[in-house]
């Protein structure tokens, strides 16, 4: 495994709300950068900080991984978990046993 990659994605939606694997610091530093400046934030900030230190080797992937799913999350770009949607769905629908 290549010493970027985390341990497990982070799931993002992205554009139109299509949900994306993000797998690497590489990866997420690419869409932190691409987040519009007018957005930008603290927590944009530390997050860009920390891949950028993981890229260079001075922390973790998986340190950089943690702050950039809070990012995610602050910003509600957390794609919800495939495993909750089937759940919900089929506590609502009485055909669905």
């Amino acid at each position: 495994m290549k010493p970027d990659m985390f341990k497990q994605p982070v799931s993002i939606l992205v554009g139109l709300g299509f949900p994306t694997e993000v797998r690497s610091v590489t990866e997420a530093y690419s869409h932190l950068c691409e987040w519009p400046a007018s957005f930008r934030d603290s927590a944009h900030s530390v997050a860009l900080k920390a891949c950028g230190a993981a890229l260079r080797g001075e922390i973790e992937a998986e340190t950089a991984r943690g702050l950039f799913a809070a990012f995610a999350e602050k910003h509600d770009l957390l794609a919800p978990e495939i495993d909750t949607i089937v759940a919900s769905r089929r506590r609502k629908d009485p055909h669905v046993r």
